[in-house]
């Protein structure tokens, strides 16, 4: 495996939403009109930004009030970071734009 997927797939690790731009409104577009969103894991050497497909299925948006900027949610998806697919999941406090997120190592047809 490799070592940052391994890396990222132990334990949570501070995250942020990235992209090249990281606002509640993006974030609420992506989330509602594109399916793919930026996780950016902030305590690697200079971040790692990932995009990721986003499956609504297993994405929890109850708890978010986009408009006030409030709530929190919950974002999985799928990418292939460094040829090994694998799923992120991330929590997101809106109010920050911060949280907390893991990388799931999966194989091609789980991703």
């Amino acid at each position: 495996m490799d070592e940052l997927v391994q890396r990222l797939s132990e334990g949570t690790h501070p995250v942020a939403v990235g992209g090249p731009v990281a606002t509640l409104a993006e974030l609420h577009r992506r989330v509602d009109e594109l399916g793919f969103v930026f996780v950016k894991f902030t305590g690697t050497s200079g971040g790692t930004d990932l995009g990721v497909r986003l499956d609504r299925e297993r994405c929890a948006l109850d708890g978010a009030d986009f408009a006030q900027g409030t709530g929190a949610v919950h974002l999985e998806g799928s990418l292939v970071l460094n040829d090994e697919p694998v799923r992120c999941v991330a929590d997101i406090d809106l109010a920050t734009l911060s949280g907390t997120g893991r990388l799931l190592a999966t194989t091609g047809a789980d991703a």
